[in-house]
């Protein structure tokens, strides 16, 4: 089962860095901060991912897990919030 996580950091990104976060959709906002959002296989990979923001020195704002994707509901109706 995959989880969709929301991950919010200070700084933009340029939304070609998509591929070098595990094809996270990369959204700026007006307000200073990048988004990223979708799914992540496991604890190993959401930590990888934490580890590359560190090493890019953008502070984490905020990490929320929005909903699980079991491989019988793909569309992920499964949601957590």
């Amino acid at each position: 089962m995959n989880n969709v996580y929301h991950i919010r950091v200070k700084g933009h990104l340029d939304p070609s860095w998509s591929n070098w976060f595990n094809n996270l959709q990369v959204m700026c906002r007006e307000d200073g901060v990048t988004d990223l959002i979708g799914p992540v296989a496991d604890q190993a990979a959401l930590h990888g991912l934490l580890i590359k923001l560190r090493d890019l020195r953008l502070p984490l704002l905020s990490l929320h897990q929005v909903e699980s994707i079991s491989p019988d509901n793909e569309n992920g109706s499964d949601s957590l919030e």
